[in-house]
């Protein structure tokens, strides 16, 4: 029961107690606390020195709040003091019949007698003691607490109050409004731009303060389908862009104050995915800890369910701080207080459960490949604790594994043995270190391994899938599994910029069945070569130990020009039109900070590709694209040889050709460099022996989505 000495204090309040809501209450404190720190700008913009508070019906709101005892009490005032925050104090106009609210800071409570010093800096002039005091109001995020105070003494610096042995604690019905600070605000509406600051956030809206607005520029209308595009910056992030609708406008001399809430239900980043991770719930429970980007404050929470491209968590109604489509651009997801991956996500959804709970989903933005690959490892293994994901590999088993299964055949052997030990060397690196440049996935019982599929970063947006090889183990396809998960892999790395991935490509034989299907399956059944291209090429060894020789006189062989990358560009769009000459990208046009050149050094390997035109009195009849890598990056060395496009197959002898690829040869350390000329008939017309054709496939990830049903359609793999 509260005190009759109390309830009289409150009855004696309430003809100055009046508001609409409790929800207005909160937005006079929000509003406070920005107020009492503003100062005069251009002499136009001004603090008001007291804030009104006007609240009717407060009186049976108080009457069934919950209550604070003062030991309680005081552990909240102490608090405030540490943490160097404020409350506020209630007084009466000694003139209006109205209530203002002034900021003041407390000192530390140590017994009944609480001692606060005003912290507004716009009091000068004004006599407070000539004011009555009413209450201590506290705001502490969860609830706003009413101390009915007794005031001992008041001057023009602090005041003086006995503290009350019940106190009452009003629960917010709505999560707390958090102030920002540096965080600018853009508004379009109907082709006009105006810039403002960003206020205050909750998960249900924002308030925004934008000033020098034209006269009857934009319309504030609080209604749903008055829409205007909003873009929340601290820069260098954005933090969120969207058609908003303003639910209240509140108007200055020369300024306007403006809540505005996102009009979508659901906020959707981009297409829906055909093909989804199922998302999985983890023990132990993984947690994501991140600064709010929009006030700064560290948040951790729960995660409910994660999959490779994005989570969910929980969070109390009135506790949250969750808008959907804000961005928050770093965020690190940590598995049982050791592991810990960062990436940038955006809330795509925020739903009410129940009155106390909300769910809220996230979409991963960006992860650097490597903490991308461990997440995508946890969640496999976890299902299947056969399938791994780029762990270390036991070499031994690996090398058992290619001989048994004849992925290394005595002819690709013949190649390989001669440098045995820098091949063993190239594969540790690969294999131990999970460096970015290289993925492998392997299915294995025991330290077994019984399928294996591995990519690896080719060119600079480009990945190749080789090495796909597999055997049964106990009935179970091991083959078909691994190349499941690479596909679950790809479909969402693709979308990770700091992946570098806007190709997929891959080298299979025409007569091998299972990727022609597999592969060449997809490229037919799309008939479009700007989504998935194919694009036959001869192949052949070709023998450095040959005299080199000078091109005849006329002919000249020289590092490529830009107008000869663009005329071979022209040939081959008008006689392929396929993605070749955008995965080599040999003009540069798509510069990258770290070049893969570079990114390969760091893990002491080779990786580089630079072009060559051959001419007849200035008139180009090939192009011999170097690629060198460590030898057996690639087992074949389809990496680590000259591709050439011969552009005028009709005028361009096989003599001539081979003296130009005799000038290149030096750039190799090996008996026999491997040589690929497209088209491929070429070397048929030339009379040219050649013991291997290869297709060179070449997907746009833009159009992964489409290739993972047809493989779902075609093999019957069920991705969920």
């Amino acid at each position: 029961m509260k005190s009759n000495k109390t309830m009289k204090i409150l009855e004696k309040q309430s003809n100055v107690l009046r508001a609409s809501s409790f929800v207005d209450l909160e937005e006079k404190i929000a509003l406070l606390k920005r107020e009492v720190s503003v100062e005069p700008v251009s002499g136009k913009e001004y603090a008001r020195p007291l804030c009104l508070f006007h609240h009717e019906d407060l009186i049976h709101t108080l009457g069934n709040a919950r209550l604070i005892e003062k030991e309680s009490l005081a552990n909240k005032l102490n608090h405030i003091h540490f943490m160097d925050r404020g409350l506020f104090v209630q007084l009466r106009h000694p003139k209006y019949d109205e209530s203002v609210l002034v900021k003041a800071k407390p000192d530390p409570c140590l017994g009944a007698e609480l001692i606060c010093h005003f912290a507004d800096k716009n009091l000068t002039g004004i006599d407070l003691k000539k004011y009555e005091f009413l209450n201590l109001i506290i705001d502490d995020g969860q609830s706003v607490i009413f101390v009915p105070a007794l005031l001992n003494r008041m001057d023009k610096k602090s005041f003086s109050v006995r503290l009350p042995q019940e106190s009452y604690a009003v629960k917010q019905r709505r999560p707390e409004r958090h102030l920002c600070e540096g965080v600018d605000a853009e508004l379009v509406q109907g082709g006009r731009l105006i810039k403002g600051e960003l206020l205050d956030f909750s998960p249900e809206g924002f308030r925004v303060k934008v000033s020098d607005i034209p006269s009857r520029s934009f319309d504030w209308s609080p209604a749903p389908d008055v829409l205007t595009m909003v873009h929340l910056r601290r820069n260098p992030h954005v933090l969120f862009s969207g058609l908003c609708y303003c639910i209240r406008q509140r108007k200055q001399p020369s300024s306007i104050e403006v809540v505005l809430v996102p009009s979508d239900k659901e906020f959707k980043r981009s297409m829906r995915k055909q093909i989804r991770n199922p998302p999985q719930s983890l023990s132990p429970t993984p947690v994501i800890i991140f600064e709010h980007p929009f006030f700064g404050k560290s948040i951790q929470l729960e995660v409910s369910d994660i999959s490779a491209s994005g989570f969910s968590v929980y969070e109390e109604a009135s506790e949250g701080v969750l808008m959907q489509g804000m961005i928050i651009p770093e965020i690190t997801i940590v598995f049982a207080g050791a592991l810990k991956m960062g990436c940038s996500a955006q809330v795509i959804y925020r739903f009410e459960e129940d009155e106390q709970k909300v769910i809220c989903g996230f979409s991963i933005l960006d992860m650097e490949i490597n903490p991308y690959t461990q997440l995508f490892h946890i969640l496999v293994n976890s299902v299947d604790r056969h399938a791994h994901i780029s762990s270390k590999v036991d070499m031994d088993a690996l090398w058992e594994f290619f001989f048994e299964t004849g992925f290394i055949y005595p002819e690709k052997y013949e190649v390989l043995r001669r440098n045995r030990k820098r091949f063993k060397e190239t594969y540790s690196k690969l294999y131990q270190g999970s460096p970015d440049i290289s993925k492998h996935f392997t299915y294995q019982k025991n330290g077994r391994i019984y399928g294996h599929i591995s990519m690896v970063r080719a060119y600079e947006r480009a990945w190749m899938i080789h090495h796909h090889a597999g055997r049964s183990m106990e009935g179970k396809r091991a083959g078909f599994i691994v190349l499941k998960k690479i596909m679950h892999y790809l479909s969402n790395m693709h979308g990770l910029p700091s992946a570098k991935m806007d190709y997929v490509i891959s080298y299979f034989r025409p007569e091998n069945k299972f990727p022609d299907r597999v592969f060449g399956g997809f490229s037919r059944e799309l008939q479009n070569p700007e989504g998935c291209s194919m694009d036959l090429f001869s192949y052949l060894l070709y023998p450095t130990l040959s005299i080199k020789a000078q091109v005849p006189e006329g002919w000249s062989f020289q590092k490529c020009s830009s107008y000869d990358l663009w005329e071979s560009s022209r040939f081959y769009a008008h006689h392929s039109g396929g993605l070749l000459w955008d995965i080599l990208n040999l003009d540069h046009s798509r510069p990258e900070e770290n070049s893969i050149e570079s990114d390969y050094n760091k893990l002491g390997l080779v990786r580089k590709c630079e072009a060559y035109s051959l001419k007849f009195r200035n008139d180009l009849k090939a192009v011999l694209i170097v690629n060198q890598s460590d030898l057996g990056l690639n087992m074949s060395e389809l990496l680590n040889g000259i591709k050439i496009m011969v552009t005028n197959p009709e005028s361009l002898p096989w003599t001539i050709l081979s003296v130009a690829i005799k000038q290149l040869a030096g750039l190799y350390k090996m008996s026999k460099i491997p040589i690929m000329i497209y088209p491929y008939d070429y070397t048929e017309t030339e009379g040219v022996p050649h013991g291997k054709r290869y297709q060179l496939w070449i997907l746009n990830v833009k159009y992964a989505d489409e290739y993972m049903a047809y493989v779902r359609k075609r093999f019957r793999i069920n991705f969920d």
